[in-house]
């Protein structure tokens, strides 16, 4: 979709919001995918597009919840969109504020409110960038050019062996990535330990593994897993406690295992996320942009970690995730996925960049940097 008009000029310093287009999207997956206690069959999100006066068009695509997407869809067109018609779409922060009211009924689903309010941010943002002609991590801060990158992975599947684990990561290095974020938690402490060092032995040691609880565990099975993969040095150890005491629980597998612990992605906003970093629960943020209020509230909780030295990661979402955390200090890994897991990163996304031994140059392009392809956004479009 064009994103500029030849007669916009950025010197009047507006870009008035005239209309909000929302479309979602659902693609089947080719098998069931399996955490610690939740299963994906399709491959969800939806694509916002504001259009502006001055002929820009801002748009992304965001989010991966495939049972709520249906009132995410409602609540933006019925409840947000209206908020920010004939708002400037330079006063990013306004707009942000106008769309936040939408959060404030406490009998509505809150979750699904700030989702779709995440998805205005990001349109909103990628119409600031094309109108100044600049990539969103420069005009962020430009810290990085290109991040590490590995993949979630490592699925629960039926009838998969051991040394299938061992194969799953060899064929993740043959893409270009550079470690993996393997699935644990659904399984007892023993059995999953099994199935890591299997991966891990199978990668080799250049290969950044990570494990992800998803929080399926309480507290004596997530420090019984450690004692197990002591030797293999993990990268870090996911939400690995029950929700109900997870700060506690997690500041005490920090202290106990000596394993970073990561979270954040579960916090709706910078609060949530505040009260992780305050209790000492974390060493890496993943808090997730796509579903805590759009990359406005992101860089919030990115300045607020970098006071406490903690890194910030991201939780999926690789088309906005890169612009986040290449734009800051104190960032890690991207986390994308395999084809069969999101084939919409690698199909919706045209020209994009490939994986180069571990790292993934940011897109360059104006605002978000992403050329959307029709053609699959009308095949999977849900009318």
């Amino acid at each position: 979709m064009s994103a500029v008009s030849k007669d916009v000029s950025t010197s009047t310093h507006n870009l008035t919001i005239e209309k909000v287009e929302v479309i979602p999207v659902v693609m089947p997956l080719p098998r069931i995918f399996s955490g610690s206690n939740y299963y994906m069959s399709h491959r969800c999100t939806i694509v916002t597009r504001i259009y502006t006066k001055e002929g820009i068009i801002g748009e992304c695509y965001n989010g991966d919840e495939y049972e709520g997407q249906a009132e995410v869809v409602d609540i933006l067109e019925k409840k947000l969109a209206d908020r920010i018609i004939g708002m400037n779409a330079f006063e990013v922060e306004k707009c942000w504020e106008a769309t936040l009211a939408g959060t404030y009924d406490i009998l509505g689903n809150r979750s699904a409110a700030i989702q779709a309010q995440a998805c205005l941010d990001s349109a909103v943002w990628d119409a600031v960038g094309k109108a100044l002609e600049i990539p969103l991590y420069r005009l962020w801060g430009g810290y990085k050019e290109s991040l590490p990158v590995l993949a979630i992975a490592g699925y629960y599947e039926e009838n998969k062996k051991l040394d299938d684990y061992a194969i799953e990561m060899q064929q993740l290095q043959e893409m270009g990535l550079g470690g993996c974020k393997f699935k644990i938690g659904g399984k007892s402490p023993k059995d999953d330990a099994d199935r890591v060092r299997a991966a891990s032995e199978g990668a080799g040691p250049d290969f950044k593994i990570c494990v992800d609880a998803n929080q399926g565990w309480e507290l004596g099975q997530a420090v019984e897993f450690a004692k197990h993969v002591e030797d293999l040095d993990l990268m870090w150890f996911e939400e690995p406690c029950r929700w109900y005491d997870d700060r506690r629980n997690m500041a005490m597998v920090r202290s106990i295992t000596g394993i970073p612990v990561t979270a954040g992605q579960s916090e709706y906003s910078r609060a949530g996320c505040r009260d992780l970093i305050m209790d000492n629960a974390i060493d890496y943020c993943n808090f997730d942009a796509s579903w805590g209020g759009g990359p406005t509230e992101w860089r919030r909780v990115a300045s607020l970690a970098k006071c406490f030295s903690v890194t910030m990661a991201h939780h999926e979402e690789p088309q906005v995730s890169a612009h986040l955390l290449a734009s800051i200090t104190n960032s890690g890994y991207m986390e994308v996925f395999h084809p069969d897991r999101d084939p919409l990163f690698y199909c919706l996304v045209k020209d994009r960049n490939p994986f180069d031994n571990g790292m993934y140059k940011v897109p360059v392009g104006p605002g978000w940097g992403l050329n959307l392809d029709e053609s699959i956004i009308k095949k999977y479009r849900v009318n």
